[in-house]
């Protein structure tokens, strides 16, 4: 199961919609996951790969 990083939302594994969500792997290696909606709503700063602080 997923958990959506800024507003918990879940999705399990054998769930459809689960390719639609946005997975990011950080440097350190550590995955984090944001379902659909939170990604269309941070897509400028992801891209601008802007700290999550500032988001």
């Amino acid at each position: 199961m997923w958990t959506c990083e800024r507003c918990g939302a879940t999705v399990a594994s054998e769930d459809p919609a689960r390719p639609t969500w946005s997975l990011e792997r950080d440097p350190d290696g550590r995955e984090t996951m944001l379902c659909p909606r939170c990604a269309r709503d941070h897509v400028r700063d992801i891209e601008a790969r802007l700290p999550r602080q500032w988001w």
